[in-house]
């Protein structure tokens, strides 16, 4: 895991790969609760007999923005940061869903830092991000994850 104790550190990381999470495996369970919190119930993610039988995939697979909400998570198993006070999630630029993933795959993030700027004293960086999925040659997203650090 990649340490980070200041913009100074951080800012010497622009444009180089930052590593690679662990996998993640992506449950029904987890599909059925992320259903539950966003209200979201299409039966492509949560009919497993009808999945099976008319989905294009024969399985369900796991909502766009349920793989988006792993992000942090994944992140944090790249970089710890020392000396911050405070970390914002400050938006998603360029987002695109480019493979679904199915129940009981595997993910995992790719992470680049694209930029970093020291906007009086606040950290902004915008970093690239693959979210992989075990065994596939295409990913299941791409984007740009911006964060705001706070750093001591």
């Amino acid at each position: 895991m990649l340490i980070i104790n200041s913009y100074e550190e951080f800012a010497q990381l622009k444009g180089q790969e930052l590593g690679l999470s662990g996998y993640l495996k992506i449950t029904q369970e987890q599909i059925n609760k992320f259903a539950e919190a966003t209200l979201d119930f299409q039966w492509i993610h949560l009919d497993t007999e009808r999945a099976a039988k008319e989905s294009p995939y024969q399985s369900t697979i796991a909502h766009g923005y349920l793989n988006v909400s792993v992000l942090p998570y994944l992140w944090g198993q790249i970089v710890e940061f020392k000396n911050v006070k405070m970390m914002v999630n400050y938006g998603i630029e360029r987002l695109k869903f480019t493979s679904p993933v199915l129940v009981n795959d595997e993910v995992r993030v790719r992470a680049r830092l694209e930029d970093v700027q020291n906007l009086r004293g606040i950290t902004k960086a915008q970093i690239a991000i693959t979210l992989e999925i075990k065994d596939k040659a295409k990913p299941a997203l791409e984007g740009l994850i911006v964060f705001l650090y706070h750093f001591a």
